[in-house]
């Protein structure tokens, strides 16, 4: 064979394979979008749980803030000034009863006015005596004629001049013997000492403040609700007091403000409490009024998704298919929350694995407590599942 036909023949095996290597690649590059289009729609579906909303009858509350304060603080100090303290018998925290001692003044001067107004007092009455014997013997010199009329009736004069001064020296004394009973400070009511402020030594001013009592250790809190939520509050309404993180005290409301604060725009509620020990006046504490009961639509808590400050849930479609449905939220009771808007009672939504999905998603349904078949909704079957 000749040269010149070799290489013909080698030009056109050259050009052949040229072109099927060309058609191989062009093969290759229109199958790759069909590949990740089947990668797509092969994507593997999540397992979830669903549920129907349930109705259930729940307290209605009123959450609130607010301070526990005294029912009634009495302010306890001297009634008679410039006289020293000698003794004081109580403290902070104590407990008192009414009548009990809580301090003694020195007694020097006021007893020792008490004996002047005594003495006094004993004259007048001994002058009184004897105005009253002259009367008498003067009534007998009238009516015997040695004395006239108008000198008989001096000495009557005289005996109600006496029984005057006698009642005043009387007056004047009881006066100093209540003096001198203020040297004692006693307590006017049962309660709890929560303030002292004296001290042994001082000498105390008529008036000034040495106790501070609550009457009857009783406390009170003094809810803040906004103006709009007072109207929903009576007298007598059940409220629930968080003392502290694993007690709850039980309350009363006793008293409604009526005046409205004008900067914070929030009414005062008085609620009465028990005499707890753990409740101290002065502490802000956490509570809720209870205003009656309702029905709520509640789903299990972890069927709420919260993304960016909203509140979510999944509700499951055709072809177990999820749509993302934003909701409002309300009363929340153990593990449920209630659904105040966004879903309807017989909305199918997933309960467990909420958190993983996407509106859009596509998800296997395990054990769904719902009628499927008139929503179209399929659930994994066993033989499914295990394949």
């Amino acid at each position: 064979m000749s040269r010149s036909k070799i290489l013909f023949l080698a030009i056109i095996c050259l050009v052949i394979l040229a072109v099927a290597f060309a058609m191989k690649q062009g093969v290759m590059k229109s199958d790759k979008p069909q590949s990740a289009a089947i990668g797509q729609d092969s994507k593997p579906a999540l397992t979830v749980t669903t549920v129907q909303p349930e109705t259930r009858i729940w307290p209605e509350q009123i959450t609130a803030t607010g301070t526990v304060q005294a029912w009634q603080e009495s302010i306890i100090g001297p009634e008679i000034g410039g006289l020293r303290l000698t003794e004081v018998m109580v403290n902070v925290g104590d407990l008192v009863k009414k009548g009990a001692l809580l301090a003694r003044f020195s007694e020097e001067m006021a007893l020792n006015a008490v004996l002047q107004q005594q003495a006094a007092f004993d004259d007048a009455k001994a002058r009184f005596a004897e105005a009253q014997l002259n009367a008498k013997r003067s009534d007998q010199l009238r009516s015997q004629g040695f004395i006239n009329e108008q000198d008989a009736q001096k000495f009557t004069t005289n005996v109600q001049i006496a029984e005057a001064q006698m009642k005043l020296a009387e007056a004047k004394l009881e006066a100093e013997r209540i003096k001198y009973s203020y040297t004692k400070v006693l307590a006017h009511d049962d309660g709890i000492i929560s303030s002292r402020t004296a001290t042994v030594g001082t000498v105390m001013q008529n008036g000034s403040e040495m106790f501070r009592l609550i009457r009857k250790g009783r406390m009170e809190w003094r809810a803040e609700l906004p103006e709009q939520l007072l109207h929903q509050v009576r007298i007598g309404q059940k409220v629930s007091l968080h003392v502290s993180k694993a007690e709850k005290v039980g309350g009363t409301v006793a008293r409604i403000s009526p005046v409205i604060d004008l900067q914070t725009r929030n009414g005062t509620v008085y609620v009465e409490l028990p005499p707890v020990k753990s409740i101290r006046a002065g502490m802000f504490a956490q509570g809720e009024l209870e205003l009656g009961k309702s029905d709520a639509l509640t789903v299990p808590q972890g069927a709420v998704v919260v993304r960016d400050g909203y509140s979510y849930v999944f509700k499951v479609v055709k072809d177990n298919r999820v749509d993302q449905v934003k909701v409002s939220t309300g009363r929340r009771q153990g593990d449920r929350v209630e659904i105040t808007g966004g879903i309807k009672p017989d909305t199918v939504i997933v309960a467990l694995g909420a958190g993983f999905l996407s509106g859009g998603d596509i998800v296997r349904i395990e054990n769904p407590k719902l009628n499927t078949s008139e929503t179209g909704i399929h659930p994994v079957s066993p033989i499914a599942k295990r394949g």
